[in-house]
């Protein structure tokens, strides 16, 4: 392959919007996030889920809001402020186990579906996402049950 050739290769793949710039950029990221937490917060159906959270959920929807702009494309603000996120580490003292990924999960789930194609939730980006989603949180299980 041609310098040329991978030189265009690269330019092409700049030109092409990021998950995070398609969702909105922070707003957006935002958005999902406490979306995500309300729901959490509020629903019985994730109950284990949230009694892995503190009593107030402020600095879990930051954490979140700043890894997810980062991994969806945008600016680190995760890494800038903690580092290298190291996940699995940094759950290994919370019991997560196939209830809380799929509480998780669903959760998670319902939330894109909420905010849907008004927030770049398109079908394609839901299913795109949740594979993601559900490797990271496989990833996280430290608990057979």
């Amino acid at each position: 392959m041609t310098d040329s050739v991978t030189d265009h290769d690269a330019a092409e793949a700049r030109a092409q919007p990021t998950p995070f710039e398609l969702l909105g950029g922070l707003e957006g990221v935002r958005a999902l996030v406490d979306r995500f937490y309300d729901l959490m917060d509020l629903e019985p159906e994730f109950a284990e889920l949230r009694a892995l959270h503190p009593t107030t959920l402020e600095g879990s929807r930051d954490k979140l809001a700043w890894f997810l702009t980062g991994w969806l494309g945008g600016p680190d603000l995760y890494v800038e402020r903690f580092g290298h996120p190291r996940l699995r580490m940094r759950h290994f003292p919370y019991a997560i186990g196939v209830r809380e990924r799929d509480q998780w999960l669903t959760c998670m789930g319902l939330a894109m579906a909420e905010i849907g194609e008004a927030g770049g939730f398109t079908a394609f980006m839901q299913e795109r996402l949740m594979q993601s989603f559900a490797n990271t949180a496989d990833h996280m299980r430290n608990h057979a049950s």
